[in-house]
Parts: structure tokens; sequence; C-alpha cells
């Protein structure tokens, strides 16, 4: 099977000049940043010394204002301006890559139809997560093919009982929030016809800006009117578990400077705060690791699959159950950070899963 992947691309440009491609540019500002070399740079990133200097000089004067600023014994560091581009260009891909991701999915199907497979694919319709795209990295869709979506876990839900989808992907809360979202979902899941697939454990709570300079401590402290917030969109499970906190603990959502904002995955909520757009916003521990920004715990979650009774048997989705077992993918998942594998890919009844809510 075809293997499609999209990816982010950008210009910047000025009225009546050519446009700047920022592929190369960014790539090398990106190393610089790390060698605080261009020399090695532009090896790391495989292009020559010259034309590296050349596409600094023509950046530079497009923006009028230096991208790199150097001292003695201090080697050659990114100016804010450099530092802005790069920290755009993180906070694209982690907004758009989804997005992309599931449109790769549709084109693989669409032309794999054409080209080689005429099989049916197993339609996976999820709330983005760091397990998923694991599971999704790990499998050969020469042997299994995949249609994939990213979408909100309510979406996902209700997709499945349309019969759009073969595996819905969502997550819940343990302990006191568990029973409402659980109920929220028993809108669209019967016990009857479906059951779940347990992906993972994982851990919730309030991102900060590294070091926490605001002194953040929990919740409550989001009403302070220097405190700038980054929300999720609506729909999403964690905008849903945020409003169930909120509403029984406080502050009121209009204390909140930023609650109305929404971005679509926990990615793109840390590369918001960690440009410096923002102070806080609530999203994965995994998602705060890879921008290395602070965490506080706010509650831990279970992600799982729902899938329907009379799928199980089938030929794509027993290779995906079995693949969800194996020691190599618990493994993946237990390095996540935050995340945990006890009890990845095994099969619970809804009842056995919500009892309370159920």
């Amino acid at each position: 099977m075809l293997n499609i992947h999209i990816r982010p691309h950008w210009e910047i440009s000025v009225k009546g000049e050519a446009p700047l491609d920022t592929g190369d540019l960014l790539g090398l500002l990106l190393s610089i940043q790390d060698t605080g070399s261009i020399a090695q740079a532009a090896k790391s990133v495989k292009l020559s010394y010259r034309y590296a200097w050349g596409l600094l000089r023509a950046a530079e004067e497009l923006f009028g204002e230096q991208l790199l600023q150097t001292g003695r014994g201090r080697g050659t560091a990114l100016t804010p301006l450099a530092q802005k581009l790069v920290w755009a260009d993180r906070r694209i891909a982690a907004r758009l890559s989804p997005t992309l991701q599931s449109l790769a999915s549709e084109l693989e199907v669409e032309l794999g139809r054409i080209t080689a497979s005429k099989s049916q694919p197993l339609r996976l319709d999820a709330s983005h997560g760091f397990a998923v795209a694991a599971l999704m990295g790990c499998i050969d869709r020469d042997t299994l093919p995949l249609d994939s979506r990213y979408r909100t876990s309510t979406d996902a839900v209700m997709a499945l009982a349309r019969r759009e989808c073969d595996l819905a992907g969502f997550h819940v809360p343990i302990g006191r929030f568990e029973a409402p979202t659980a109920a929220w979902y028993l809108r669209w899941l019967d016990p009857g016809q479906h059951c779940l697939v347990r992906v993972a454990g994982r851990e919730q709570g309030l991102m900060t800006a590294r070091g926490n300079p605001l002194g953040l401590r929990g919740l409550a402290d989001l009403a302070r009117p220097e405190v700038r917030f980054v929300n999720r969109q609506a729909g999403s499970g964690t905008r849903m578990l945020l409003e169930m906190m909120l509403a029984a603990e406080g502050p009121p959502f209009e204390a909140i400077n930023g609650f109305n904002s929404a971005e679509f995955t926990h990615s793109a909520v840390a590369a918001y705060i960690a440009s410096g757009m923002a102070d806080a916003g609530v999203g994965m521990r995994a998602a705060s690791a890879q921008f290395k920004l602070d965490f506080i715990p706010l509650v831990r979650e279970t992600y799982y699959f729902a899938v329907r009774r009379d799928a199980l048997d089938g030929a794509a989705m027993c290779q995906l159950l079995a693949l969800m077992r194996q020691p190599s993918y618990h493994k993946t998942v237990a390095a996540l950070p935050g995340y945990d594998a006890a009890g990845t890919g095994e099969l619970v009844s809804i009842a056995e899963a919500f009892s309370l809510a159920a």
C-alpha cells in the first residue's frame, strides 16, 4: 500500500518581490539553535556553507532585522525574531499535523483501491493522542489497511453509532468526573452492541511556561488577570473535562482570559504556550514534555477504542488487537511521558469499564 505524508509548508513575501521559502531557512535556524555554529548547522541540514549564508542574508533583507547574534566565546544564537519564526513553524505543525495525517490516510485508501488493495480498510475515528499516533506508526498498511481520521471524542463515538467507522477513540477521566463523562458517551454507546478496547492510561494537567514564571498552582489561578489561557476546541474530551472541573470548583468560565480560544490538539496548546503567546493550558503530560513546559497534574484518565461486538471477529480487527497486545507496543506506550500500558489491548464491557454510569 502506498504511504503518503503531507507536511505543512509556508512562504513569506513582500508585495512585488519573490517569496521566501521557509523550508530550508527553518531547518537551518533550528540547527543553529542546537549547534551554535552556522558551519555545523549547514552541514547537518545538508546545505553548502555559501548557500546557508545567502539564505540568511536574503531573509534578513526581507525582514529588515537580524536573525543571528554572535558573541565571543558564546557561538551563534538566534535573535528574538528568528526564535519567533521557529516557534511559528512548530505551532503550525502542531495545529495542522492531525488534519494532514487524516487527509493522507484518506488518499492512501483511495489510491489503494485503484492501484492495489481491494480489501475494505478498517475505519478509525479518534481524538488525537500520542498512544494512537504510536499505534499508527506500528501498523504495516500493506497487511492491515487502515483509514484513520482525527476528530473530537464526541464526533468519533457518534460516527461509530452511525456505523461510519469501525473503531472510535475517546478518553474518560478516572475518579470524580468518570460517571458524568461516561454518561455523556453512553448517549451513543449501547452496552448490548458495543464493547471497549483499552488503549492506554494517561495524565492530564495544567501546562505552564517553562519554569512556571507566574507561580501557577492549579485551576483557581487561571482567574488571575495577568494569566493568558489557551483552551481546546468545543466538543473535545479535554475541553469537556475542564468545564466539569471548573463547574465543580471554579473559577467561572468568564473569569478566565482566553477561555473561548480553541486549539485542536494537545501539542498545539503546548506549542502556543512555548512560543510565549499564552501562559497556561490543559493537556497531556506528554505534550508538556514535548515542548519542555512545566506540568501540574490534575487527573488520570483512560483512553479507549469503542467497537461493535459484531466486528470483533473480522480478520483486520483481530490483527489490530493482536498488534496492540504485543510487548513492543506496550513498551512504546509506557515510554511516553505520563502514559501507562497496563491492560493495553484488553477487551472490556461497557458495564465493567463504567460501572457507575452504566
